[in-house]
């Protein structure tokens, strides 16, 4: 379990696991999301819900783990575009390990002769 910090005292957080953020890869809501200004803003934000509400509302089922992370981190009270900031942060982090734990996994143990 993750938290990230949603306002600039630090004094709000959400907690973020990683089954909310593998939601966010196997959707890629997190794919283009921000402008090439790279500014995370309300507007992004609001872009964020939109493409989640046109998700579920095209979907015809609703995927629990896509409903978890709506009402656990991105319709959260507390979320804010600080909090976005932060949630991509996270995620990108997150991806970078399991990049690093995929490549190590993959390297053949070194051998003695």
């Amino acid at each position: 379990m993750y938290k990230i910090v949603t306002n600039q005292s630090g004094s709000r957080t959400i907690e973020v696991s990683e089954s909310h953020l593998s939601t966010l890869e196997r959707y890629h809501l997190l794919d283009q999301l921000v402008g090439s200004n790279g500014i995370i803003d309300e507007e992004v934000l609001d872009k964020l819900k939109l493409t989640i509400r046109s998700i579920l509302s095209n979907d015809g089922s609703s995927d629990k783990a896509l409903l978890d992370l709506c009402f656990d981190v991105i319709y959260h009270s507390n979320m804010k575009a600080i909090g976005l900031t932060n949630l991509i942060a996270l995620y990108q982090q997150w991806e970078q390990e399991r990049a690093t734990d995929t490549t190590s996994e993959e390297q053949p143990e070194p051998t003695a002769e």
